[in-house]
């Protein structure tokens, strides 16, 4: 196999397993809060302890992936763009 259909043999594999991801799981972990919906702090004897909550992801530690993002945006232009007007004297 030549370095070049191997190359599109990796990046196809990625697209793909991405793509499954986005549909199987379209919310991951907040990046910011690392899913826990608040940031943690310490207090002056250093233990932890929670924080503020998440202003990103509003406290519930999740936020939609950027290929599910990009899927929604794409299907809701795709609907707009499509949709067949109703034939007159039809509610």
């Amino acid at each position: 196999m030549t370095p070049i259909l191997l190359a599109i043999a990796c990046l196809m594999l990625v697209t793909l397993s991405y793509g499954w991801l986005c549909a199987a799981s379209p919310f991951g972990d907040c990046r910011k809060c690392r899913g826990w919906g608040f940031a943690m702090e310490t207090d002056r004897k250093g233990r932890q302890k929670r924080g503020k909550d998440c202003r990103r992801c509003k406290a519930t530690g999740k936020r939609i992936r950027i290929g599910r993002w990009l899927y929604n945006r794409w299907a809701r232009i795709y609907r707009a763009g499509t949709d067949t007007p109703r034939p007159k004297g039809t509610r």
